[in-house]
């Protein structure tokens, strides 16, 4: 764990994402969930002994299986965007694990399967705001990896939090992506937060350059996509994209099957969408731009 600012940390050792918590006096807000919910508990007893107050909160980023299949262990309420917590909404109340494998992190744990998964309590569609006895916590909405993405914002600590926006050395989850939507995203975080500590979930501190190089990757999916697109093609065509795309990225040999799978998933799924598009789903619990202290 990394005191990456006073009473802010930063933890990449569990499985799944990387994680991020503030210790405040009125309680520790913590940023996603580790996939076991041993490491959970771990995570919830290095932070109690911070000293921070009895409150407690989970933030989820987004939908992805990485971060929120941990979720219950926390057993405090959970907050997350009104997208995030539609696709929750719809999801069998057990996790009973996906085929095919999309490169994900809970794959490698057979354990994940079985898990029940615990639904956001509250929910927001633009801002929020938190007020925990700290400096303030600004929750944004960014869509990009998916519909519901957000991001967690220490304005005076010039620290953010941006889940998977920007991987580095690796591709990203594409199967949910808007992409028009993360690119601009992209743009407001290199324009905006140049200068603040901008943490990844998968990748930890991040640069401008990083930015950059996500940006410029996801103009070529798009631009190959919408080619595929135009000439109605099957979603299986997307292989042929798929050497092309991994060498924008620096990785050990071991990891390109891993990545391989992940951009096969991705691109097929995303391109299913597109040629068969889903009714929008119906918005519920909508709380926007709140200043809230929530108890445990």
């Amino acid at each position: 764990m990394e005191e990456i600012r006073p009473a802010i940390y930063y933890e990449d050792s569990y499985l799944g994402v990387n994680l991020g918590a503030c210790v405040f006096p009125h309680g520790t807000i913590y940023i996603d969930a580790p996939l076991k919910a041993e490491d959970a508990r771990a995570w919830r007893s290095v932070l109690l002994n911070q000293r921070g107050g009895n409150n407690r909160l989970l933030i989820l980023l987004d939908s992805h299986i990485d971060r929120t299949l941990g979720a219950k262990a926390f057993d405090c309420p959970i907050l997350a965007h009104e997208k995030t917590a539609s696709v929750f909404r719809n999801r069998p109340s057990i996790f009973k694990g996906q085929t095919p494998e999309n490169g994900s992190d809970w794959e490698g744990y057979i354990d994940s399967i079985g898990t029940r998964w615990a639904i956001p309590d509250i929910t927001f569609t633009d801002q929020m705001s938190l007020h925990w006895g700290g400096p303030e916590i600004r929750l944004e909405h960014h869509p990009g990896p998916t519909a519901g993405s957000i991001w967690v914002i220490i304005p005076t600590e010039n620290v953010i939090f941006i889940g998977d926006a920007v991987v580095v050395n690796q591709p990203p989850f594409l199967a949910h992506a808007e992409l028009e939507a993360w690119q601009q995203s992209l743009e407001d975080l290199a324009k905006n937060y140049r200068h603040f500590q901008i943490y990844s979930s998968r990748s930890g501190l991040v640069t401008l350059q990083d930015i950059r190089h996500q940006q410029t990757f996801l103009k070529d999916v798009q631009k190959r996509l919408e080619r595929l697109i135009e000439k109605n093609a099957r979603p299986e065509a997307v292989n042929k994209m798929i050497p092309t795309l991994l060498s924008h990225f620096k990785f050990n040999q071991d990891k390109e099957d891993l990545y391989t799978k992940r951009l096969q998933s991705g691109l097929y799924e995303y391109l299913l969408r597109r040629n068969q598009p889903s009714p929008e789903e119906e918005e519920t619990e909508i709380n926007d731009n709140m200043d809230s202290t929530f108890p445990a």
